[in-house]
């Protein structure tokens, strides 16, 4: 860790000066991601007369699913950058130039450029995200009792942000073009650039430089193989752009899950196998394999906001209110306000039940979060049924949903971080928590091919979606509770085995 002197002199809520400057560049940055995420889906399929790009909603949420799945799994070269060749903070800077610069291609009127914005925003969430929430630990010493509080005061800024972003974006781009909502996500995370540039002074020399530098040839090696992938992508852009070769979003998609899913199976035996791990870890390796198969079948169903149930919401929801029609993206919001609400509830029930010596398994936490979010797929078989009939649905149903995926999150996503922190092997913890990083990208891909089953013009289907949904989420939460009964014993909860360690954020929006 950086060592840091005035960093930690109280200046911003009795914490470090540079929690502002976080707090407020993930404010911007949260605010320009989420704002362009929420209408990602419904550009992708308006119609050419409605200024949309026409795609089918199986190619569209299959796009959706690539480019969410890709922002986490960017987060791991990211990080890696960061550690060994730039530093944190000069990451961060980067990562959100390119963020703007890729909210500023989306905003030009051109189908040829829509993908080149959305490699740029995903490349550039993938150097900043991991590092700016690095950056915020990297502002305490190890015993610094502000910790907790100053991560929680970093997470309500995220939370504002993407409130701002559903609010502030999501209107202009539904109210009065699809570009002109891109463009104030550009100016969102300018706004961000600006006060991060002229704050930085805050921060000190907290991650200034790489915290594992490589030797100069090493450096010179690495930055040849970055500029190679990026001279190859920016390649087959060209080609796509040209027409010269034809992408298929779904099939990459499907190919890609099965990669994604490849790889931590691959890395996990990798670790469990060669990595001379004792019985104890060996026990607990097992116990997180639970969690990480809880958290990507979550993400697969929680995802379905930014793709089905937007689509659902736009086609077949009543959302006037006399005669104002309530944008599509404010009902994304319910998560972030739910958040705000329910965050500090959800800590005291773990708080008060260990009091009572009823300490639940991680694996039953998240088994319980997985089949809380899955019964808001009930919901929307009920809500689907009467849109089947030819009805436009009443709110509630939506808000419902939105409320019970947010409650399932709570219950879930914290859990599974701090699980990862404290059942990894000590010395693999950093490469664990890189591979739990793929279970949202894997979740985020499939949730992106199961909304491809949405076709709005065979809306007798939609219940049969959201019931399977709910039936394999459900299952899988069932039979992770039933395992969870022995799994507590692999934990070794109780057992002294499980040492404290730095707070784990509240959510995956900020993994």
């Amino acid at each position: 860790m950086s060592s840091n002197t005035h960093q930690n002199s109280a200046g911003f809520f009795g914490h470090p000066k540079g929690l502002s400057t976080l707090f407020f560049t993930e404010m911007w940055e949260r605010m320009s991601y989420y704002g362009m995420r929420a209408l990602l889906v419904m550009f992708m399929t308006a119609s050419l007369q409605k200024e949309g790009l026409a795609f089918t909603a199986a190619a569209a949420a299959a796009i959706y699913g690539l480019y969410t799945g890709a922002v986490y799994f960017l987060g791991l070269p990211g990080g890696w950058i960061a550690d060994r060749l730039l530093g944190g903070q000069r990451t961060v800077w980067y990562g959100g130039i390119i963020i703007m610069c890729g909210h500023i291609v989306l905003a030009i009127p051109s189908q040829g450029t829509f993908f080149v914005g959305l490699i740029l925003v995903a490349t550039g969430t993938g150097l900043l995200k991991p590092n700016i929430s690095a950056l915020v630990g990297h502002l305490y010493q190890p015993d610094d009792v502000r910790r907790d509080s100053g991560y929680a005061l970093y997470y309500m800024g995220i939370n504002l942000g993407s409130f701002i972003g559903y609010m502030v974006v999501g209107t202009l781009g539904e109210k009065v073009g699809w570009h002109w909502g891109f463009g104030a996500a550009a100016v969102g995370m300018a706004i961000g650039l600006i006060q991060y540039r002229k704050t930085i002074g805050n921060l000190g020399d907290a991650s200034l430089q790489p915290e594992h530098p490589m030797s100069p040839q090493g450096a010179k090696k690495a930055w040849g193989v970055i500029w190679a992938i990026v001279a190859t992508v920016a390649v087959v852009a060209a080609l796509s752009i040209s027409g010269v070769i034809t992408i298929n979003p779904v099939a990459v998609a499907q190919n890609t899950a099965v990669i994604f899913t490849l790889i931590f199976f691959a890395y996990y035996a990798y670790i469990y196998f060669g990595g001379n791990l004792s019985q104890i870890e060996k026990r607990r390796m097992w116990a997180l394999f639970l969690v990480c198969l809880a958290s990507a079948c979550f993400w697969s169903g929680f995802e379905q906001a930014g793709s089905s149930l937007t689509l659902f919401t736009q086609d077949f929801t009543n959302r006037m209110v006399g005669s104002f029609e309530i944008p599509v993206s404010w009902f994304q919001n319910i998560n972030p306000l739910t958040i705000i609400i329910l965050s500090p509830f959800f800590a005291a029930l773990w708080i008060n039940l260990g009091k009572r010596m009823i300490t639940p398994s991680y694996s039953l936490k998240c088994a319980i979060g997985l089949i809380i979010m899955a019964s808001g797929f009930i919901v929307m078989f009920f809500a689907a049924q009467q849109a089947a009939a030819g009805l436009k649905v009443a709110p509630f149903w939506l808000v419902a949903t939105y409320f019970l995926h947010t409650v399932g999150e709570l219950c879930l996503s914290p859990v599974a971080l701090s699980a990862v922190s404290k059942l990894s092997p000590r010395r693999f913890a950093g490469q664990m928590m890189g591979v739990f990083v793929l279970t949202y990208s894997i979740g985020n891909i499939i949730a992106g091919l199961l909304a491809g089953n949405f076709d709005p013009n065979n809306v007798s289907e939609l219940p049969n979606l959201y019931l399977q949904i709910a039936i394999f989420s459900i299952g899988i939460g069932a039979v992770i509770a039933l395992i969870s009964l022995k799994s507590k014993s692999w934990e070794g909860l109780g057992q002294g085995h499980i040492e404290p360690v730095e707070p784990a954020e509240a959510s995956a929006k900020t993994a």
